[in-house]
């Protein structure tokens, strides 16, 4: 099991972070209670958990004072765990907590810097004890997130894309999650011929009648072409998950054809492939 605590300065992008480990496959929790981590820890070993990544900081005020007591009793349980410790300069800090209009957690009176060098304090001990340590002050947020895959992810897993490939019906709506959207209502509809009508795009009767045309050849070397295009340029942009919508009139027949054979085409390469039907049912 890889067990990460994830800590450090409040503004330093701890939050943000996590959002990546979830993109990663971690089971994420934020903001739990250094008291609690121990309990937390034991639950994660009964279940079939394999990655956990979790954050707990300043926050659990009077609780953080149990940080270490919590460590100390994962590690007799033979738990290996990591440290994770962000943090900014002063400068930093306050800018961006001038620019999120947020209150720092041990601001009482109001003096940011006062809190942020309190807080310094509080957890030198803690970032002492870190296994890694990143200054996101003068980080991109797609370097953060390059930083953190390769430290974190190892072989394959560093560079993989997760795509989610969606067939909908336009009648039911767009998928609201959707990075992606291409239109696949022009192709000649199955829905017209009696014997495949009540079948979907998982037959294969429906398949051939719509990849026997012309049409639909030219025009998945176009859209085909275009997708192989784009996706080493979201790579190189830190996304690390895309998901892609193909629609047509009800979401059976023209839409699910080609969001298989879309998965086809991209199975030799070096992608995390999820198939999902959305309307086929409808």
């Amino acid at each position: 099991m890889e067990f990460l605590l994830i800590t450090g300065m409040s503004g330093a992008g701890k939050s943000l972070a996590l959002n990546y480990f979830e993109d990663m496959g971690f089971f994420c929790v934020d903001n739990l209670p250094p008291a609690l981590i121990s309990k937390f820890a034991e639950l994660c070993l009964q279940s079939d958990l394999e990655k956990i990544a979790l954050v707990s900081d300043i926050r659990g005020r009077e609780f953080f004072n149990e940080l270490f007591k919590e460590l100390e009793r994962i590690e007799n349980m033979n738990l290996d765990y990591d440290i994770l410790f962000l943090e900014a300069s002063d400068d930093v800090l306050i800018r961006r907590y001038k620019e999120s209009r947020r209150r720092h957690p041990l601001d009482e009176e109001g003096r940011i810097l006062d809190a942020i060098e309190r807080e310094r304090t509080l957890l030198e001990e803690l970032r002492g004890r870190a296994t890694r340590i990143i200054d996101t002050g003068e980080l991109e947020i797609s370097k953060l997130k390059e930083e953190l895959n390769q430290l974190f992810l190892s072989g394959k897993d560093k560079d993989l894309l997760h795509l989610s490939l969606i067939s909908f019906g336009f009648k039911y709506g767009i998928p609201r999650d959707a990075d992606l959207v291409m239109d696949v209502r022009f192709l000649p509809n199955p829905y017209y011929v009696e014997s495949l009508r009540k079948k979907t795009g998982n037959d294969q009767e429906v398949r051939d009648y719509v990849l026997k045309w012309p049409l639909t050849d030219k025009f998945y070397n176009k859209f085909f072409d275009l997708i192989n295009f784009l996706l080493p340029e979201y790579k190189k942009e830190g996304k690390s998950h895309l998901s892609i919508a193909i629609g047509c009139t009800g979401g059976k027949h023209r839409s699910v054809t080609t969001v298989i054979k879309l998965a086809e085409f991209l199975a030799e390469q070096d992608f995390n492939i999820n198939l999902e039907h959305r309307d086929i049912e409808k």
